[in-house]
């Protein structure tokens, strides 16, 4: 089948991949161009492991191609897909839908014969409902049926996660676009990946569902850090403790600075502006914005009391390790590093940052922020060392090499990743989440 992906960003792109990689034929399309000349020259416009090699072996296969043409992508496609970004509408935090709609518009006037659309973005319920509204009054001749199909890609491991997903969710009103639905993902029947198929407005709920709920199982284990903080306890072992009861499980149970990235901070926010509009308010979803949004200022502020407190940071220098959301990303979008880096510089602080792929991206976020070469040139001569994000390279360091290179030997572990009773017998001062 002819797949045509429209937006070739992060869903798209490996989405697209991923599809072509199973054997259909697929074009991205993007409005960018430079994005798509980049592509045509085999450079990714995002870091994501196994991507480029994906991307370049299926172009060479002939069975995935660019463009910046929806007429030319749309053509004779069975199936295609709307992947543009539905970030936070300014001033009032609903989904900004612009760009789903232009591209239904677009894609209805281009349409060559008869297709299933299929909204891939995060987008709120009734979405699909107006995006058939808006190709029915496009007078598109052809039959078109709207389905949903909402990602669940983990930045950092996608492909996995698109080749063997936990299931594939399917929102379809009619036999025409469940039954191309299953074409499509014909290919991952051999690997049994659960289907399910819902109603076009449940579809869309199930995305922002689960998104809230996971950021809803990181923020209580960061509040749950807190008490352990005050009363004396570990809130490793607490995590483990009811992360082994299989009603709860381990995943999004480590404590640290917040959630940040592309889809929580927005997909929470989007979910309540949906519950208020319904008149169903999700009370519990909006404490987790709430309390998250604190969280990362809170995090530097606990770098400062670690540095004695008051005006304690005042002309001295902080090493900031990692500053994209999550390891295996250059994603800097609502970055935990960015409130701690803005608390500390706000403090007087010198910060000085290292990030093995999101110091480009960073860098007009951060302009009072120094850049490393390397993890060992932040630490050298700094006062506080902070470990910010879990990337592998940060998982092994030296801890009696940071101990010599810092002017201070403090290492404030935002991540837990080291073991408290090795790096004091390293010689640092050790300062972890939830560890009291």
């Amino acid at each position: 089948m002819k797949i045509c992906m429209v937006g070739a960003g992060y869903v798209g792109l490996v989405s697209g991949a991923c599809f072509a990689d199973f054997g259909h034929d697929v074009v991205c399309v993007d409005t960018d161009p430079s994005k798509i000349e980049r592509l045509h020259a085999g450079v990714m416009p995002i870091y994501e492991p196994g991507l480029d090699d994906l991307v370049r072996r299926n172009v060479a296969a002939g069975r995935l191609a660019f463009t910046t043409s929806l007429a030319e992508g749309v053509a004779g496609a069975g199936a295609v897909f709307i992947a543009v970004g539905t970030p936070s509408r300014r001033g009032d935090g609903h989904a900004d839908l612009s760009y789903v709609h232009a591209a239904a518009k677009e894609i209805a006037a281009s349409l060559t014969g008869e297709a299933v659309v299929v909204t891939k973005s995060t987008v709120p319920v009734g979405t699909g409902d107006a995006v058939q509204r808006i190709i029915a009054e496009a007078g598109c001749a052809h039959r078109v049926s709207v389905v949903s199909n909402p990602e669940f890609l983990r930045e950092g491991a996608a492909i996995a996660d698109f080749k063997r997903p936990d299931r594939i969710v399917i929102g379809a009103e009619d036999d025409f676009g469940r039954e191309t639905m299953r074409e499509v993902y014909r290919p991952l029947f051999l690997n049994q990946a659960p289907i399910l198929f819902t109603g076009r407005r449940t579809s869309e709920l199930i995305k922002y569902a689960a998104n809230a709920f996971l950021a809803t199982k990181i923020t209580f284990i960061n509040e749950i850090a807190d008490l352990c903080e005050a009363v004396g306890a570990d809130v490793q072992d607490v995590s483990r403790g009811i992360g082994l009861d299989n009603r709860i499980g381990p995943k999004f149970l480590h404590a640290g600075p917040g959630y940040g990235g592309s889809c929580f901070p927005k997909d929470t926010l989007a979910l309540l502006k949906t519950a208020q509009d319904a008149d169903a308010p999700i009370r519990i979803v909006e404490a987790v914005v709430a309390v998250n949004d604190t969280r990362k200022r809170a995090m530097g502020r606990k770098v400062i009391a670690a540095m004695g407190g008051g005006d304690s940071a005042r002309g001295k220098t902080v090493a900031l390790l990692g500053l994209t959301f999550k390891p295996n990303t250059d994603d800097m979008r609502d970055a935990p590093s960015l409130a701690v880096a803005q608390t500390l510089i706000d403090a007087g602080a010198n910060v000085v940052a290292y990030d093995p792929e999101g110091m480009e991206l960073a860098k007009p976020m951060l302009p009072a922020v120094t850049m490393a070469d390397n993890a060992w040139g932040a630490i050298a001569g700094a006062d506080a060392v902070v470990l910010v994000t879990e990337w592998d390279a940060f998982r092994a360091l030296d801890l009696k090499r940071i101990a010599r290179e810092a002017a201070t030997p403090l290492l404030v572990d935002l991540r837990n990743v080291y073991n408290p009773v090795e790096a004091r017998a390293a010689g640092l001062t050790y300062v972890g989440v939830g560890r009291g």
